[in-house]
């Protein structure tokens, strides 16, 4: 079956759906995203990630491109049309198609919407899970309002492919005070000796994460305590555990940083319970 994204106001096929040249996300990046899980036939924390959605373009000054109830049906019949069971559903909104120059068009001009949604797979995830990942530290050299999802994520795709020269799947950013970022696309968190659970207070110097939302309320009932502070690149190495989140990974074990073996070299017991508890306590919407 071919598949079907969503383009401003029609559904097309994948291999046929273009936006114009002079786009203002392909001029600029100036634009957001949002990418959520779909498991087991359901939009994962389809509301947390609305939410974000609506702060970003709140912040970049970008209208909506419709109502959240239309782009809730949207992104449902993107996934169904899909036939993804297993998988993401992708929805990017641009500040719209204008003459290029670097002040914002007038209100005349129409963001633009593009949705679309794969199918991955589940098996081969859980997989690398029980094996746990491999992390890089490079600095950060991002911009200063990381918290806007903005698809300006040039230093992100280069921290990543760095990382992949380096035989590892993830990269952390450090801030020049030598702390802890975030992933290039994730959010970074250790587990103490003690069992607590350490990731970075939310600000403009990270993306406020909606996995990581509710990995803290699957700690929190679980028993676990969720401390909110920064971390160094050597406290993570020292760490009992550490790990990733993410709407694309969940949450992802991580075995060495920076070529340092994490504890025995194998995912912890924490980030293993928290992955399988994880869905039992996220939101759950049918496509």
């Amino acid at each position: 079956m071919s598949r079907v994204a969503y383009v401003n106001g029609r559904y097309v096929p994948h291999r046929a759906a273009c936006v114009h040249i002079e786009d203002r996300g392909y001029q600029f990046a100036d634009g957001v995203y949002e990418v959520c899980e779909i498991w087991h036939g359901h939009i994962v924390d389809m509301r947390g990630h609305l939410d974000r959605l609506e702060r970003s373009l709140d912040e970049l000054e970008i209208a909506m491109p419709m109502t959240r109830a239309a782009l809730r049906v949207v992104l449902h019949e993107v996934a169904r049309r899909n036939r993804v069971r297993e998988g993401l559903v992708y929805v990017q909104v641009t500040r719209g198609v204008a003459p290029r120059d670097h002040v914002f068009p007038g209100p005349d001009v129409r963001p633009s919407i593009v949705v679309t949604a794969r199918s991955s797979d589940r098996a081969k995830a859980d997989r690398t899970a029980e094996e746990g990942i491999a992390v890089i530290t490079v600095p950060d050299n991002r911009w200063e309002r990381v918290d806007i999802k903005s698809v300006g994520l040039l230093p992100n795709a280069i921290a990543r492919q760095r990382a992949k020269e380096a035989g590892a799947k993830e990269a952390w950013f450090v801030d020049d005070e030598g702390f802890v970022t975030e992933g290039a696309a994730t959010t970074a968190w250790i587990v103490t000796k003690d069992g607590t659970l350490v990731t970075r207070p939310n600000g403009t110097g990270i993306l406020p994460g909606i996995t990581r939302r509710t990995v803290e309320e699957v700690a929190r009932r679980d028993g676990y305590h969720v401390e909110a502070r920064k971390f160094t690149p050597q406290e993570a190495k020292e760490a009992r555990e550490a790990f990733i989140t993410a709407a694309t990974t969940l949450i992802m074990p991580i075995v060495t940083i920076d070529g340092t073996t994490i504890a025995n070299g194998k995912p912890g017991s924490v980030a293993t319970a928290i992955r399988q508890r994880f869905h039992q306590v996220a939101e759950l919407e049918a496509v």
